[in-house]
């Protein structure tokens, strides 16, 4: 393009100079910043209250953070997984053992438990299912040589159970075994929350139940029985004791009285003599006739005049 002087004006000289190197460095440094802090924050992590977080370099346990609060891990190399610091309670299968007595029953049980030391659990259980898995075998182990020593009825048997603090000694040791394996788990508590029976030996076990209780009865029917029979005994003897006391004192009343009663006699028939003999003669025919009797007399003799009217 030329002017008025006849000079020739190149335009792309004229325009205004874009320096698209220096925006695309500072583009970069941009890019480059964002990555950095988002490389910085996803490898941030943060510890709650209940939980560790475990702390893995290429597949190997480095450390164990426990206390909340915020922590890192290095970008790309490290690696974070969590496990429970918390109590777990766990459903141990149900299991059949056999008892002293040679009886089948069926025991279920539960386990309340906690990781102690997560590198050991993890070091030699791997995972938390496998911690419960080995668990769960020490407490079949533990539950079956225990109740092997009790009979059947000292188990079911509440009145003569000898189990006692058997709930305790089978958490003591279950944690005996784990401690003893490095498994890093504590079990707090270990509970029989059912005992059952096999099928097939319900009935038996009904039927001898049913005998047992009506054994009982029958013990406690004679030992009612033998108390009445007591009692009987000792009030006929007090009933008894006192009849002879009472017939005792009687015979002494009657003593007494028919000792009056003479005195009573002598005293008024001394006053008549007469009368006392022909009363006397009159209370003993009282005694010697009766309807039957027959009696052949004298007509002068005193009786028949008597009978017959004469007083002279």
């Amino acid at each position: 393009m030329s002017n008025g002087n006849g000079n020739v004006v190149d335009i792309n000289e004229r325009a205004p100079q874009f320096n698209w190197r220096s925006y695309t460095k500072i583009g970069l440094f941009f890019i480059i910043l964002l990555i950095i802090i988002g490389i910085i924050f996803s490898n941030l992590f943060i510890v709650k209250e209940g939980e560790y977080k475990v702390v893995r370099q290429f597949g190997e346990v480095v450390r164990i953070e426990s206390t909340p609060g915020l922590s890192y891990k290095i970008p790309f190399i490290q690696s974070v997984s969590t496990l429970p610091k918390y109590q777990m309670t766990y459903d141990v299968s149900e299991a059949e053992i056999n008892t002293k007595d040679k009886k089948r029953m069926l025991i279920d049980n539960y386990a309340v438990w906690r990781i102690e030391d997560p590198k050991k659990m993890i070091t030699n259980a791997r995972t938390l299912v496998n911690a419960e898995t080995r668990m769960e075998e020490f407490i079949y182990s533990v539950v079956r040589s225990e109740l092997g020593q009790l009979d059947y009825d000292e188990i079911i048997n509440d009145e003569k159970s000898s189990r006692g603090s058997l709930n305790d000694r089978v958490t003591v040791k279950v944690n005996e075994l784990l401690t003893k394996d490095n498994y890093g788990i504590v079990v707090t508590d270990v509970r029989m929350k059912r005992t059952d029976l096999p099928t097939e030996n319900e009935q038996s076990v009904f039927t001898r139940m049913i005998s047992e209780r009506e054994s009982k009865a029958q013990e406690y029917l004679s030992k009612g029985d033998a108390d009445k029979n007591t009692i009987i005994a000792e009030t006929d003897r007090e009933v008894n004791e006192m009849l002879a006391k009472a017939q005792a004192d009687a015979e002494v009343i009657r003593a007494e009285g028919e000792a009056e009663a003479a005195k009573i006699y002598n005293k008024a028939f001394s006053k008549d003599p007469e009368f006392y003999s022909m009363f006397r003669t009159l209370e003993s025919y009282k005694k010697t006739i009766n309807e039957e009797t027959v009696i052949v007399l004298p007509s002068d003799s005193p009786y028949a005049r008597l009978l017959m009217g004469y007083t002279n």
